[in-house]
């Protein structure tokens, strides 16, 4: 089998620059994804993807050869060397993966449960809460101009797979992305709103989450039908913002379970 070794390598250095430009993502609707889980994550939910990448070393083990024989493209075998420099972790285990980046708008009128997000900047926590989304039902995903790329490595992979479970969506106009949704929405906020354990959470809900420090602006919260707050010890300023998704998710999973909140 053919092994690419040259840094020269046009799709090689196509591969570097699609892992660390976002703009080249946007503009091609490409992405790679890296690592076994993610790898077969996408094939699971939307089949063979462009291109599968594996490294010599990768194809000694047992796991990313499994994925080779699972694989429905023939794989491009890259030396160990040139591998490291198209992933995007310390020690790669050998796999990744081309993929064409959904395209697919959310039916936000149709939407059963939304979160809306204004001005995620971290990828880690944008990452967290996708896979947050997606552990608790909630499949739609809209995000303000000015978020973190989700399909940066690191918000992949820290999603873990949800990209593939939940339709991420990117609006030029929150506040019209919100009302198109039409149900209640509720905007989080560190104090002064009701207990999050007490509001209803059942029926249609849309989330309204911002950055953390500087929080949602003006124009996004005022969209909101009910101001939420997860109640804490006194002294506390505030979670971490992909905590406070992953706990009010939580509770309304728990409600449509149990049919009653904690009022």
């Amino acid at each position: 089998m053919k092994v690419i070794r040259s840094r020269a390598n046009p799709q090689a250095r196509r591969w570097q620059r699609l892992v660390r430009d976002s703009r080249m993502r946007r503009r091609e609707g490409r992405a790679l994804i890296e690592g076994p889980h993610l790898v077969e994550a996408y094939r699971e939910r939307h089949g063979a993807p462009v291109a599968l990448l594996v490294s010599e070393r990768g194809m000694e083990r047992d796991e990313v050869a499994r994925i080779v024989a699972r694989s429905e493209v023939t794989p491009v075998v890259l030396s160990d060397a040139l591998f490291r420099t198209i992933a995007d972790t310390e020690t790669p285990v050998g796999v990744a993966a081309e993929i064409p980046i959904p395209g697919t708008r959310a039916d936000l009128a149709a939407s059963q449960a939304c979160l809306f997000l204004e001005g995620i900047q971290d990828m880690g926590n944008l990452g967290a809460i996708l896979r947050s989304a997606a552990a608790f039902g909630v499949l739609d995903v809209v995000l303000a101009r000015g978020c973190a790329d989700p399909w940066a490595p690191k918000a992949l992979r820290a999603a873990m797979g949800a990209h593939f479970a939940v339709c991420v969506s990117q609006s030029e106009n929150l506040g019209a992305s919100i009302e198109r949704f039409g149900g209640r929405v509720i905007c989080t906020m560190p104090h002064r709103g009701t207990a999050l354990h007490a509001l209803d959470l059942r029926g249609r809900v849309g989330w309204i989450f911002g950055a953390e420090g500087r929080g949602v602006s003006e124009a996004t919260a005022g969209r909101a039908t009910v101001v939420a707050t997860v109640p804490m010890e006194a002294g506390a300023e505030s979670l971490n913002v992909a905590a406070a998704v992953a706990i009010c998710l939580y509770e309304r999973a728990r409600q449509l379970k149990t049919g009653a909140s904690r009022s």
